[in-house]
This record gives C-alpha cells, structure tokens and sequence, in this order.
C-alpha cells in the first residue's frame, strides 16, 4: 500500500515544475498533521523546496543558475488564485511595475478583499490589506497601477514629468476599461487620467 507520503510525490511529480504547491492542494490524501509531515519529508529530501508557509514549490532547474524559485509576485499570485481574492499593488511596488521607479520594494503590499495578512518570503514580504470592493473595480490593469501609483506619490509631489509619464503609459490602456476606471479613481487623480483619452 502507498504510503501519503508516496502519494503526495507521484501528485507533485505529475505536475510541471515551478508549479507552487499549497498543503490544502492534498486536503484528500490524509489528515492535515499527516500531510505536514510528509511535505516535512519531501522537502528534506529536497524533492520540494518550502517557499513560505504551507507553501511549496518543485524548482525548475537551470543549467546556468541552478534552481529558480518562484518570485514573490507569483506567491503572491498563487494565493489569489488559490483563494478566489483580487489583488491590486500599491504604493512603491506599483510604481516599479509601471517602470517608474527602479527601487525594488522588499516589501509587496497589496490591496485584497480576501483576509490580511504577511507572508515572508526569504528576505521579501508580501502584505495583504484588506480594502473596499471599490478600490478593486478597475479593470485595465495599467489604470489599476497608476491610480496606486499616483496616491503613492501625492497630489502635491506630482512633477509635470511624472504626469506626462502616467498619461503616455495610460494611453497604452484599452480605452473602454479607462473609461471605465476613470470615475473609480480620486478627483485629482480623474483630471490625470482624462487627458489620456
């Protein structure tokens, strides 16, 4: 008879790698503590890596940098998805992923409808704040950016370069989800967004 532990391999192996495995995923192989000590197993047989808490991953493996583990972007994602919540970047990450900062925020935050919380991923942390369903309706996702990456910044420190960038980058979004997006956003914000149209 295969042992949970033997299940719960041939259940991972059967998936691609850089897949991230989350201990609910083998909720029907056994009771949570046995579950546990197999992944426990696994990962000290390096058969998986431990990314976060209840939360693991199969590196896919390069022959230039050896193993690659995903990025805190994709936790992040994974946990989403996993738990059916939206997430929106705020403050410096979204700035970075618009390309209008370089810093790379060791901290991701987050605006959820899901529960908060912090998860720590080596030396990174992704934090999920709990927001209004408001604050989650955009739907382009360059206009969802710049809206947090605007009240980053604040209506006073906004340059006139800094505006010329959000407008040309807001140009690039599909016109009827700015549209859609603009009267979401903060008044100041709106009158930013509208001569992108």
């Amino acid at each position: 008879m295969q042992s949970i532990e033997d299940k719960i391999e041939k259940a991972i192996k059967s998936k691609q790698r850089g897949v991230l495995l989350f201990t609910d995923d083998f909720i029907a192989y056994g009771s949570s503590k046995a579950i546990q000590k197999a992944l426990e197993r696994l990962t000290n047989r390096e058969v998986i890596r431990r990314v976060a808490r209840g939360i693991f991953v199969r590196p896919i493996s390069s022959e230039y940098i050896g193993e690659v583990m995903p990025t805190a972007e994709e936790v992040a994602r994974g946990i989403a998805k996993r738990d059916k919540i939206k997430i929106v970047p705020t403050g410096s990450h979204a700035l970075n992923k618009l390309g209008l900062s370089t810093q790379i925020p060791l901290k991701l935050v987050y605006l959820t409808d899901g529960s908060p919380r912090e998860i720590q991923i080596g030396k990174r942390t992704i934090k999920l704040k709990k927001t209004t369903p408001k604050n989650l309706m955009a739907k382009g996702k360059i206009s969802s950016l710049a809206i947090q990456a605007l009240k980053e910044v604040g209506q006073k420190k906004i340059t006139e370069e800094f505006e010329e960038k959000i407008i040309q980058l807001l140009k690039k979004e599909k016109q009827k989800e700015l549209e859609h997006d603009i009267p979401l956003a903060p008044v100041w914000i709106r009158k930013i967004m509208q001569k992108a149209l």
